[in-house]
């Protein structure tokens, strides 16, 4: 890797409009190169840190996958344990048959249990209403109403438990299943077993006054090509720590967490995940098929075909290629992105892991998947 080839690719993507980038590489003894180029905010002139704090968005599933796996290697719960058994209020949820074009659901109970397998794997049927037209329809139907956070989970299942791939929500349940198993909240858990082994010092669901000031803002642009920074402040505690997408932190923490997965699971301050585990968790999971994303709110994604000809399969909440990338990751690379194009890879076979933050809406945004596309090849120049 040429540092400057990478800091011209990241430039290139803030010079043809994205407000600012933060790009960083590691290997398995620590980070190769860490830059920040652009503003935090398109309106205005400061520069962006390195150091800002970005929302992780679904780059927070792997870090929720971790801690189940540890659930796991603790003997709290197994792959295959009914999530009923350890969560009752999950048997609220059905499997959705049609919608009213009022938004009224009709569901009936599901054919087979919810597993904390189907919760890691996304077989579940839990979807994202971005990506489905029913829930899309359902979410709309609730548009101004209040609705605890927690409740907002109890959306209906797209198909049966084990049926197929459906990627949703399935993390954000999880993450209730390891906070109530481990009787802790999960901001806890996960600063005690993965931040603190890692030296994560600056990743959390919390968002206190210090943390904001160094906030990356999330742009959406517009339908007519204008960028707009999003004015939201998240709050100084979430009412519930999503699982599968609340986590706020800097690239050089998710650089650190990264460093597990490429390795053994070991971390400068403790292990983190037995190497077994490790080996287990990044191979192709049987049965487990990734199919191209519709997009049905185009404000938050576009539609997406991720390495569209290639052959890729599903690892432990990881996408795995399965062929060599020509100028970038080889075989058995392993990836996975954050809503507002955050996206990160494992390759093991090379010894690199990388993030790519753009805090920019919609996913896979034109810009965006060109930045990315330019910033893995100088990686690999």
């Amino acid at each position: 890797m040429r540092a400057e080839a990478v800091d011209r690719a990241v430039q290139d993507a803030v010079d043809e409009g994205i407000p600012g980038i933060i790009a960083g590489v590691t290997g398995i003894d620590g980070v190769r190169h860490l830059t920040a180029r652009g503003r935090p905010r398109a309106d205005e002139p400061d520069p962006l840190r390195a150091d800002g704090i970005i929302a992780l968005y679904s780059a927070t599933k792997q870090v929720t996958a971790t801690a189940a796996l540890q659930c796991i290697e603790d003997g709290l719960f197994a792959l295959d344990t009914p999530v009923a058994r350890l969560l009752p209020e999950i048997e609220r949820v059905g499997v959705l048959e049609s919608v009213d074009a009022d938004g009224t659901p009709h569901t009936r109970p599901p054919r087979t249990p919810i597993t904390v397998r189907d919760l890691l794997l996304h077989t579940s049927g839990f979807g994202y209403d971005m990506f489905d037209e029913r829930l899309a329809l359902l979410a709309h139907s609730r548009a101004g109403t209040t609705t605890p956070l927690r409740d907002s989970l109890f959306q209906p299942l797209l198909h049966d438990p084990g049926e197929r791939w459906t990627y949703g929500i399935s993390m954000d349940w999880l993450g209730l299943v390891i906070a109530a198993v481990r009787e802790q909240r999960l901001e806890d858990v996960l600063r005690t077993r993965i931040f603190e082994p890692c030296a994560m010092t600056d990743t959390s669901f919390d968002m206190p006054p210090e943390r904001a000031a160094r906030l990356v803002p999330a742009h959406r642009r517009r339908s007519d090509g204008t960028l707009r920074p999003s004015p939201a402040i998240p709050p100084v505690r979430p009412e519930v720590d999503m699982g599968g997408q609340g986590l706020f932190g800097t690239v050089a923490d998710y650089l650190a967490f990264l460093r597990v997965w490429l390795g053994d699971g070991a971390a400068p301050a403790g292990r983190v995940l037995r190497p077994e585990t490790i080996s287990w968790a990044v191979q192709a999971m049987p049965g487990v098929t990734v199919h191209p994303f519709t997009s049905a709110i185009p404000a938050l994604t576009r539609p997406v075909d991720l390495f569209p000809g290639r052959a890729k399969s599903w690892a432990v909440s990881l996408l795995r290629l399965e062929e060599d990338l020509p100028g970038g990751r080889r075989a058995g690379s392993l990836s996975w992105a954050g809503l507002a194009n955050v996206h990160f890879w494992i390759d093991r076979g090379s010894g690199i892991a990388a993030v790519w933050s753009a805090q920019l809406l919609p996913w896979f945004d034109d810009a965006a998947e060109r930045g990315l596309d330019a910033f893995e090849r100088a990686v690999y120049s």
